[in-house]
């Protein structure tokens, strides 16, 4: 049997997503991003973490239900023998002199299937009603998915978040007690106004209050990067990255692992980061 995703993440199909997430990130903690396993495991995240993905994946696992055997309907060429055959009979019991071998022999005159007549033909008014609104549901379908992005444009958008996210998080993560009003600045033309306001600049005013004491000063190098969720205007993309950051208490740079995920949308034509959570690799 095919190992399903919810096998190679090592949960159950009831998993909540937050369970999903959790076997996933420790999944990959310690595997290479050129791994075959790193891609294969983001896959079964990317579809497990999404609701309507995972719900059709969902689908697709449940067996068709078998087939029930349907009774072999009388053929129209054996009725009309059995017809031909009564009316025969009768003709006989009359005084006619047809023999017992014409009753048996089809009759050749008659075609093999009669007209229906018009009560058969007659279409119920319900069906007609049904009819039509399967035809208004199909019209409205074709509209709908005529306004949905193709998968070349999701994959194109795709790429430009992933490719935004990488450099966004080299300047967000980063700074230098030396000039924090330009790095704050900078980071800030990254982000969304929302997320600026409600976590980033909270934190960074955290990290301006002690820096100067530390002559603290962080820089960011990314690793690799993958995509955990896509969409036309949503990308969630994990970027692995490490930080050297240097102290006046330290006579070298202290290196921390991270990976991130960057939550990126698109504002006026640009990707911009809309959230951030961290978690350092040790």
């Amino acid at each position: 049997m095919t190992p399903t995703w919810y096998d190679l993440l090592g949960v159950e199909p009831d998993a909540s997503s937050d369970e999903i997430r959790a076997a996933w990130k420790a999944g990959i903690a310690d595997l290479d991003p050129t791994d075959r396993r790193f891609r294969t495991l983001n896959e079964a995240a990317e579809v497990l973490l999404d609701s309507d993905r995972r719900a059709a994946y969902d689908a697709s696992l449940e067996p068709d239900d078998e087939a029930e055997p349907q009774p072999q309907a009388e053929s129209p060429l054996t009725r009309q023998k059995l017809s031909a055959r009564a009316q025969r009979a009768t003709t006989v019991s009359d005084g006619s002199a047809e023999t017992e071998a014409q009753l048996e022999a089809p009759d050749e005159t008659q075609p093999e299937h009669q007209p229906r007549t018009t009560a058969q033909r007659a279409i119920p008014a319900w069906l007609l009603a049904a009819l039509a609104v399967l035809v208004t549901l199909l019209l409205a379908t074709a509209g709908y998915l005529a306004t949905q992005p193709s998968d070349a444009a999701i994959a194109d958008s795709t790429s430009e978040a992933q490719s935004a996210a990488e450099r966004a998080v080299t300047t967000i993560l980063a700074y230098d007690y030396r000039h924090l009003d330009e790095d704050q600045k900078a980071a800030g033309a990254l982000m969304t106004s929302d997320y600026k306001k409600q976590k980033y600049d909270p934190l960074f005013t955290q990290i301006a209050a002690n820096a100067p004491d530390l002559k603290a000063s962080v820089t960011v190098e990314v690793v690799a990067s993958g995509i955990v969720r896509s969409g036309e205007d949503r990308v969630d993309v994990l970027v692995f990255v490490n930080r050297p950051t240097m102290r006046k208490d330290l006579t070298e740079p202290q290196v921390y692992r991270d990976q991130v995920v960057v939550t990126m949308v698109e504002q006026d034509g640009d990707w911009l980061v809309d959230d951030l959570d961290t978690n350092a690799l040790g």
